[in-house]
């Protein structure tokens, strides 16, 4: 069998850090996949889980996106290949892409938030989200709503 014959299987996605508050604070409008530019050890540190997305956002900076305040612990075999925990680092999308994300970000009200990073195959990548935020009334009617279905939940299960 050749080639082209042969089905491509879709590569495997393994998350490594989420941003669970970002979607408490914000309304997700859009999200885009992003690739990031990483050194060696830094790639080594996240397969070990070494992550952390707390306060990071990503700007439109000329014709480039940067992800900012995303922070990888230094791996420990690393010694002086290891660099600063919270360098802005790059992220690699399609130019058309770009252009429009700039012109969505630029917009008052809204940000820039990174979701998930996780490995797709042997690649690094950021799930990044065009959000705006919440209201205190919306963070409350979310929470009302979400122990709304928890309790419909327990009382069908009861039931059955």
């Amino acid at each position: 069998m050749g080639k082209h014959n042969e089905q491509q299987a879709e590569p495997r996605i393994r998350v490594i850090v989420q941003n669970r508050k970002a979607r408490h604070l914000y309304h997700i409008e859009q999200t885009w996949e992003a690739g990031v530019v990483l050194v060696g050890t830094e790639v080594k540190s996240l397969r070990a889980g070494q992550g952390s997305l707390v306060d990071s956002y990503a700007e439109v900076r000329g014709n480039e996106v940067w992800l900012n305040n995303f922070h990888i612990a230094p791996y420990e075999k690393g010694n002086r290949f290891n660099v600063e925990e919270k360098r802005t680092r790059k992220l690699l999308m399609n130019r058309r892409e770009i252009r429009r994300l700039a012109g969505l970000a630029s917009q008052p009200g809204y940000t820039l938030v990174p979701l998930n990073v996780y490995f797709k195959g042997q690649r690094v990548k950021v799930e990044l989200a065009l959000c705006r935020g919440k209201k205190e009334y919306d963070k409350r009617s979310a929470m009302k709503d979400r122990d709304a279905r928890r309790e419909m939940d327990r009382a069908m299960s009861k039931r059955y």
